[in-house]
């Protein structure tokens, strides 16, 4: 139990120190596909109170039922990233400071892939499907920082538009992780799953 709410905890702090840094950066550039990455990073940290509680309580139903509020998270923060990008096609705004954008970029990459390591580690070492969909979150939010960086490159070169077009692709690359997430959550929910 302890080693699930320290794996949580520590995990909570890189991605809240990632997610404030990012937002800092988004303030001056107005990215849509930062913003993703940020609205995932956020997301991503606030899933860790339910797993954390769940651990806390030692009970493995509050620990089913925190995996599925991941999900759920993963799911709501996909669909905002969605509309924020749709509305940036119809509405193009020009983008300023890439370095900036592009060095967020990577800080997001390096601090979800930290954080997925480490509840990846502990979910599997533990037998829990919550902390291992919460790390298929952290790592997938890994991915959409390196599409920020991405889209830095592309926006650099002239390609305006690859900002809203590479949040959509990010959007449908954490709709698949959601469904990952929910199979993952599904499979520790049978009866016949052994947690140990």
């Amino acid at each position: 139990m302890w080693a699930g709410l320290r794996a949580v905890l520590l995990s909570l702090l890189v991605l809240a120190v990632t997610a404030v840094g990012q937002t800092l950066v988004f303030v001056s550039t107005g990215s849509v596909a930062l913003l993703a990455d940020v609205i995932h990073n956020f997301g991503d940290a606030s899933t860790a109170v339910p797993v954390g509680i769940a651990f806390a309580l030692r009970s493995v139903r509050v620990e089913r039922l925190a995996g599925y509020i991941v999900v759920a998270t993963i799911f709501v923060s996909a669909v905002v990233a969605g509309y924020t990008a749709i509305a940036r096609l119809i509405d193009p705004q020009q983008l300023d400071h890439l370095p900036a954008l592009a060095a967020a970029g990577l800080f997001g990459f390096v601090g979800n892939e930290i954080a997925a390591r480490i509840r990846t580690r502990v979910g599997r070492r533990l037998d829990s499907p919550a902390l291992i969909a919460d790390g298929a979150h952290a790592r997938a939010d890994g991915y959409v920082s390196l599409a920020v960086v991405a889209s830095a490159a592309a926006v650099a070169i002239g390609l305006e538009l690859a900002d809203p077009l590479i949040g959509l692709a990010i959007t449908i690359v954490i709709l698949r992780i959601t469904l990952q997430s929910f199979g993952t959550v599904r499979a520790g929910s049978r009866p016949d799953h052994a947690h140990g």
